[in-house]
Parts: structure tokens; sequence; C-alpha cells
């Protein structure tokens, strides 16, 4: 950040009086411009035994897939941004279970929310941001071509839950750190 979106004049990055982090302050009007993390919120919808996955049509990781999830827009809740970037990238309609991940990605200053979500009827089909949707049976799941480590864990963490005896699906928080290469699996 080089200038202010306050006044237009020039920022520096100092600690603010009262603050304990440098930030960005504007030299002129004082303004302190927080850079927060962005929140990206999902679903993790079932079929009967199957799972719908997305792949993208997008940068980052073209070609490869995830679960339908993206960038919270403001004046929404997590789970209506949830339920809109699944209508968006799989032109599916799902209904929300329970939060089921959260993922801190702190080297990309994120947090993303998965909702387990059920997809009634096997509607979806594909979108700007998406080349193809399916369902995949736990078996079928194209584990070396999953876009994201978090999609990765998501998915994990879904077929051992539903495997146990009493299948229980409790709330999975998870924080992956700069120069994470590999799968977080924590149980």
């Amino acid at each position: 950040m080089k200038y202010c979106s306050q006044c237009s004049h020039p920022v520096s990055v100092r600690v603010p009086e009262g603050d304990n982090r440098e930030r960005y302050v504007c030299d002129n009007c004082g303004s302190i411009h927080y850079q927060n993390p962005r929140i990206i919120a999902g679903c993790l919808p079932v079929h009967g035994n199957r799972v719908l996955l997305c792949k993208r049509a997008i940068e980052p990781r073209y070609g490869y897939w995830t679960l339908p999830a993206g960038f919270m827009e403001n004046g929404e809740s997590t789970e209506t941004a949830a339920l809109r970037e699944t209508r968006e990238e799989a032109q599916a309609e799902v209904v929300l279970r329970k939060l089921y991940t959260v993922t801190s990605i702190l080297h990309v200053n994120q947090v993303q929310m998965i909702y387990l979500a059920d997809l009634p009827e096997e509607k979806f089909g594909i979108s700007e941001e998406t080349l193809e949707t399916r369902l995949f049976r736990e078996d079928e799941i194209p584990w070396d071509e999953l876009a994201f480590t978090t999609i990765g864990n998501a998915l994990r963490y879904y077929f051992a839950d539903r495997a146990k005896a009493e299948p229980s699906f409790p709330l999975r928080h998870l924080e992956i750190e700069p120069g994470y290469a590999e799968l977080l699996l924590q149980t």
C-alpha cells in the first residue's frame, strides 16, 4: 500500500499508538489501514455415498478438483456465502448440516470454513469458474488432482468420520503454516 484510501496521501508502515503491530498509517490524516485475513466459505456436498467436486476453470490451480468454495462478500454470513458459492460454482442447491472444518491458512492470510451439506437432488452443472462437476465415491476421489491441501483434509476427515461405527462429524480446526507441503490430518 502506498497511498491512503481516505485522502490519497502517502502512507508509512509503523506501530500506531496503543497498538502492538506494524500497520499502514496515513502520514496526512492519520487513518490506520488494517489488513485482516480473508474468509473463504464453501460446502462439502453429499449425495448418498458420494461427494460433489468441481474441476476449476480459473487460477490458481486451473484443471484441479475442489469443493465449491470462494471468498465471502461484504454483507454475507458464512452460511450465505457457502450456499452462494455452491450455486455459482456447481449450479447446485444444498442444505447445510453444520460447520465442519475451519482452517487457518497462515501463509496467505486466509481462513477457510467448509460446511457439511446435503445435496438432495442429483442436479448440478458447470459455470465460468468450473470445467466439470461430478459426484465421487471415496475410492474414486482424484486425490493427486485436488487443488488445495485444505480440500484433501476436509475429504479425508469426512470419509474417516463416516466410516466410524457411529458416524459423527465433529468440527475440525486446522492450521497450515508457511512452507507447508503435505496434507495435515489430525484426529
